[in-house]
């Protein structure tokens, strides 16, 4: 681990939001896992809009919408 990311996690823990890196960190692993698991479904959503012809924009230009409205970018 990075000094700069364990500076971050100890202060975290520190800050008492966490009772120790190790719950952090599988916190953290458990909101990367939901985000993948979101950016999945849409995947999904959007290979079966395309092939039912709902759309013509291609995949990567959905996903890449997808990603800026979960993001707050649009």
């Amino acid at each position: 681990m990075t000094s700069p990311n364990d500076e971050w996690l100890n202060t975290q823990v520190k800050s008492e939001e966490y009772s120790s890196k190790s719950e952090l960190v599988n916190d953290l692993i458990r909101q990367a896992r939901q985000q993948q698991a979101q950016v999945d479904y849409i995947k999904a959503k959007i290979e079966k809009a395309e092939e039912s012809g709902f759309t013509k924009d291609s995949k990567s230009k959905i996903l890449k919408q997808s990603k800026e409205l979960l993001h707050g970018k649009l």
